[in-house]
């Protein structure tokens, strides 16, 4: 494929709506991007829910939202949509999604006129320019968006998330930290939560909250809980066993995640969107995988590192458990194992691709 010159390109339109987890992970490209293309305008089209995360992004000239999925206003918002993209006159779309809507709705572009004149996406064909190398659904997010990016030769040299919170949140996270006597690398956080539409994916209560006394034992003085709305009652379970621990569940918003761990000696959690917000603080993470593919769903960047449980029900992707041993996936996973490997997470001794005893194996 002939690569793009950047001197040529004045207006970029990238398409990146969900979920959560990718959209964080898209930042890396997004960064990528934005370094391949100095001069070039560059709008960001995203989801309602999302918006916010971009809102202070030096990157972007102007991020819009219009909701093509909602059930309601799908039609007029699609109508919309096209109309948005029409008038914006881009040079090149990249889109940075995995389903089949964009990339009807870029088609239809085409067909009426209007379209960009560069379009790349991850899945590739009609109605995209440039084809990517990597065209599985099934694969991680970040290969298959670097692939895309590199049909059209723009280098992908960034390996983390890049989110960028408004400075007033910044300010109110160090004053949380100076509160609560969160000193650098003298805490450790934990995530234990996860959608309550997916039990499967958490760790459990009990088993955060004796891994929280096993790190204090070891010597950390502070632990910290972040969790959302449906973790309330979970961090408060935690936070009771002892008056060391910092339960933050409520106390943050999203952009807050990174400057808080940043930092953590370390942190541990579910597969969940928090830890990708996590992921941004390049602080070394451990994320405990049962029904899910870590594979598919880790978090990006260097010092992240994901364990399951080899057992053959692994990566069902159930809301239910169908096996006679209820969570063998997550039971696996010891309270005594994740204390034991902490030291080398921190140190960063802990790599992808280990087999322990007990059946685990790191990602």
């Amino acid at each position: 494929m002939t690569a793009v010159q950047p001197e040529k390109i004045r207006r970029i339109l990238v398409v990146k709506w969900s979920a959560l987890g990718d959209v964080v992970i898209a930042s890396a490209l997004m960064e990528d991007i934005a370094c391949a293309f100095p001069n070039a305008e560059i709008h960001l089209n995203t989801q309602p829910n999302c918006s916010s995360l971009f809102a202070h992004d030096p990157r972007f000239s102007e991020v819009w939202a219009i909701d093509v999925r909602s059930k309601k206003h799908r039609w007029a918002n699609s109508a919309a949509w096209l109309k948005k993209v029409r008038a914006g006159r881009y040079d090149l779309v990249i889109d940075l999604q995995r389903s089949d809507h964009s990339r009807f709705l870029l088609a239809l572009l085409w067909l009426t006129g209007g379209a960009p004149r560069i379009r790349i996406g991850n899945l590739g064909g009609f109605p995209y320019t440039h084809q990517p190398a990597i065209r599985k659904p099934g694969a991680h997010a970040l290969p298959m968006m670097q692939s895309a990016l590199q049909a059209i030769g723009i280098p992908t040299m960034t390996s983390h998330p890049v989110l960028y919170p408004p400075p007033d949140r910044m300010a109110g996270v160090a004053a949380l930290r100076q509160a609560h006597g969160l000193e650098e690398g003298r805490y450790g956080v934990l995530l234990p939560g996860a959608a309550a539409a997916h039990p499967l994916k958490r760790w459990g209560t009990k088993r955060f909250a004796e891994l929280a006394q096993r790190w204090h034992q070891q010597g950390m003085p502070k632990i910290v809980l972040i969790g959302g709305p449906d973790e309330v009652d979970v961090c408060a379970e935690i936070a009771e066993v002892g008056d060391w621990v910092v339960n933050l569940n409520g106390q943050l918003q999203l952009l807050d995640i990174a400057p808080l761990c940043a930092g953590a000696a370390a942190i541990i959690g579910n597969d969940t969107g928090t830890a990708h917000f996590a992921s941004v603080a390049g602080r070394p993470l451990l994320v405990l995988c049962g029904p899910t593919d870590p594979r598919r769903v880790k978090p990006i960047g260097p010092q992240v590192v994901a364990v399951q449980a080899v057992l053959p029900c692994i990566n069902c992707y159930a809301k239910t458990c169908s096996n006679p041993d209820t969570h063998a996936c997550m039971k696996a996973i010891t309270p005594e194992w994740v204390a034991a490997r902490l030291p080398e997470l921190i140190s960063g001794e802990l790599k992808a691709g280990q087999d322990f005893p007990g059946n685990l194996r790191s990602f």
